[in-house]
């Protein structure tokens, strides 16, 4: 039953798990003092809120787990320090498809190594049942087309082991002209 995250957490902890409790909010550096911590599990908390800089510190979480909870978006920032992430639990949370969501979906975007499920809109209604991916892309459809980005029809869809190691090898990174350009075929 707890309603706020312990202070007294060993800081040589790597695995920590908070579910099932009335966590609502995550307030700023939270983690701080847990700088090792590698499994962070806040599953089924009713969690609503998490301040941008709540995970700051913490660079060596590989999996974190917010599945079962009330958050509806992500203020921008709120991953910025999570380097290492390879698994994000994100299923089950009444995810509101506006413009704030854009900040996960893009950071998801660009952190394609990260393994993550359970992102699909609940709210407005007219966009209920509907994936992130497919929210944001027709979100851009209403812009001229050559100022569309070019997302893969596929990105948003979660992704086993398998389906992921074809995707990376589908990824090709070549030099032209001293510029960078990832080739997605």
């Amino acid at each position: 039953d707890l309603k706020k995250v312990p202070g007294n957490i060993p800081p040589d902890i790597v695995k920590l798990d908070l579910s099932n409790n009335k966590i609502r909010q995550l307030r700023a550096k939270e983690f701080e003092d847990v700088s090792e911590l590698k499994i962070l599990n806040l599953n089924s908390n009713g969690l609503a809120y998490i301040d941008p800089a709540t995970f700051s510190g913490l660079s060596n979480l590989e999996e974190l787990d917010l599945s079962n909870n009330s958050l509806q978006n992500f203020d921008y920032g709120v991953l910025e320090d999570l380097y290492f992430l390879k698994i994000l639990w994100l299923r089950e949370n009444p995810w509101r498809c506006d413009y704030n969501i854009h900040y996960l979906f893009y950071w998801l975007k660009h952190h394609y190594n990260v393994h993550y499920n359970g992102l699909e809109c609940k709210m407005p209604e007219e966009y209920k049942g509907w994936s992130v991916g497919k929210y944001v892309r027709s979100y851009y459809e209403e812009c001229p087309k050559d100022k569309l980005p070019i997302y893969p029809e596929n990105f948003d869809l979660d992704k086993d082991d398998e389906e992921w190691e074809r995707h990376k090898e589908s990824v090709q990174t070549v030099k032209k002209h001293g510029v960078i350009v990832t080739v997605i075929g």
